[in-house]
């Protein structure tokens, strides 16, 4: 359940996809990559990435693989706090 519904369609962030998307950046900042050269790393479209930065997005776990890879981090590391 990424999001918590309100009145009148709108939506409250989802805490856990805001850490993951923290984490994600933090990650992509240590090696001083932009969020594009993340996304070509990883396959992924750069808006994308940034939507996940946001905590807007609600990952697979291939995407979580992916991007893991492209960091060269284990998939573990996206998810910690």
């Amino acid at each position: 359940m990424p999001r918590t519904r309100r009145a009148a369609g709108t939506t409250d962030p989802d805490p856990v996809l805001q850490q993951f998307g923290r984490r994600l950046r933090q990650l992509r900042a240590e090696r001083e990559w932009s969020q594009e050269h993340l996304a070509e790393c990883a396959g992924l479209d750069r808006s994308y990435v940034s939507s996940l930065e946001r905590g807007e997005q609600d990952p697979r776990l291939r995407t979580i693989r992916k991007l893991a890879q492209a960091l060269g981090r284990p998939p573990g590391e996206l998810l910690a706090s």
